[in-house]
């Protein structure tokens, strides 16, 4: 139920933020006064110096948003630091960048370094702080999680990891009785539904709407195909539109074209980072660099992925596919840094250019799998409306061991909200991915309910 407390949670969210930004711009104004302002060739007079530092402001705002770092409450605090740590590496750079064209010539550079360290030093200070005031202010919310199956366990670890957010307090059966069921749901601040019939699902959303409770669903894969859909009228009739075709002409259109400008940009940056790892690759057990296999794209297009081997010579040598573990042995020393920081994934940059792939996109399936994966879930072939991509929001979103079915709904996400902003945040934030790996949740899961009975996961009804 909405509180008084809930009415400013976005001010004081936005209010905090706000602090921190000009924290972070006075520093930048200081540096610049102390440091720049003189020594370039035309210095400025007032204005140009407030144009300048308004410009760095603008600069820490666009890339704490890429990367959500301003999301307080929301993500853990941990994930937050690493967020703005990496945005105020980048605003930086970017800064730098800006300061040494007005002054036609490459800056001295120790002031920005200092500058950065300070910057880490504010921003440390003020995420600690503000995640324990927002925590004393809002503290986690009690909740009810209704289920239907085993599939909600990973739910709930998942929520459980989040003390600061998620209070879950009690637990019940999609099976027990109705009106038992929805006594419970009025004494907590909010319900989780999780994997229950839909017509089941659609009444108690409609009880938790008409009694101010928050819900937290789980979503089918016909939900997010809904929400992907146009809101449009017919006389005095409200219509959702779903279009069900991937991207139109004009998306695919400047897709491509950012797809040929940013890998080869890309490529001619990463070429000297690409020899290390090939070098590394044929010291370590002389086999070759490269590995090619056969990859679903757009259409059910089959070509050939490029990759770094990370894996021995024959690791399939049954010629059955086999999927890769977090700990799987036949992963190499130097495979297993290559996998962890994806830069076996580089090579890829050539079927970019090849047309063959996206530099975002659900990433690409062995044909072999995809039909076992289709015999349990018969809408995974609804991620091949588009091309398959380098990266993507499964990738940035997911951790080693997300489930094919939730990988699936997050590329179908991708797809039906796809826009040009989605895709450059999704290449941001697998730069956050690089530097800050997730974990795995598996073993956990396992501990606290066993083992799943059976992996079969198809759509419920």
């Amino acid at each position: 139920m909405l509180t008084k407390r809930d009415k400013y949670k976005r001010f004081i969210s936005f209010g905090s933020a706000i602090v921190l930004l000009f924290i972070l711009a006075g520093s930048f104004a200081f540096v610049w006064y102390r440091y720049y302002s003189d020594a370039i060739v035309l210095p400025y007079y007032r204005r140009g110096n407030w144009v300048l530092i308004g410009i760095y402001a603008l600069l820490v705002w666009l890339f704490f948003k890429a990367f959500g770092g301003l999301k307080i409450g929301y993500l853990k605090k941990t994930d937050m630091l690493y967020s703005q740590l990496i945005s105020m590496v980048c605003v930086n750079v970017v800064a730098y960048f800006m300061v040494s064209l007005i002054g036609r010539d490459f800056m001295i550079v120790p002031p920005f370094l200092i500058l950065t360290f300070a910057d880490f030093g504010f921003i440390s200070i003020w995420t600690m702080v503000t995640a324990k005031l927002y925590f004393l202010i809002y503290p986690p919310r009690k909740l009810i999680i209704i289920y239907g199956s085993h599939q909600a366990a990973s739910l709930v670890l998942k929520m459980s990891q989040r003390v600061d957010k998620y209070m879950i307090c009690e637990s019940v059966s999609v099976s027990e009785d109705r009106e038992k069921i929805e006594e419970l749901i009025l004494k907590y601040e909010g319900v989780i539904i999780c994997d229950i019939p839909a017509e089941l699902r659609n009444d108690y959303l409609k009880f938790c709407f008409d009694n101010s409770i928050r819900a937290y669903i789980a979503p089918k894969i016909s939900d997010i195909i809904i929400r992907g859909a146009d809101d449009i009228r017919l006389f005095d009739t409200p219509l959702l539109l779903c279009r069900n075709y991937g991207l139109d002409f004009e998306q695919r259109f400047f897709k491509r074209i950012f797809d040929i400008v940013f890998s080869v940009i890309t490529l001619i940056i990463a070429l000297p980072f690409m020899i290390i790892p090939a070098i590394a690759i044929k010291l370590c057990d002389g086999g070759p660099v490269f590995f090619k296999q056969k990859r679903l794209t757009i259409d059910g297009k089959v070509f050939d992925v490029y990759k770094f081997r990370s894996m021995v010579v024959n690791a399939e040598k049954a010629g059955v596919p086999m999927l890769a573990s977090e700990n799987d042995p036949r992963i190499t020393p130097v495979g297993r840094f290559l996998r962890k920081t994806r830069l076996d994934e580089l090579p890829q940059l050539l079927n970019i250019l090849k047309g063959d792939m996206s530099v975002v996109g659900p990433r690409p399936e062995r044909p072999e799998l995809t039909e076992e994966y289709k015999k349990d879930m018969p809408e995974f072939e609804f991620r091949l409306k588009v091309k398959a991509g380098l990266t993507g929001y499964a990738q940035v979103i997911g951790v080693y061991d997300t489930t094919p079915y939730d990988k699936l709904k997050m590329d179908l996400m991708y797809i039906e909200n796809y826009s040009m902003r989605m895709d450059l945040q999704i290449i941001l934030m697998t730069l956050k991915t690089m530097l800050f790996p997730g974990k795995t949740n598996e073993a956990s899961v396992e501990a606290i309910m066993g083992p799943e009975p059976g992996s079969r996961r198809k759509e419920d009804k």
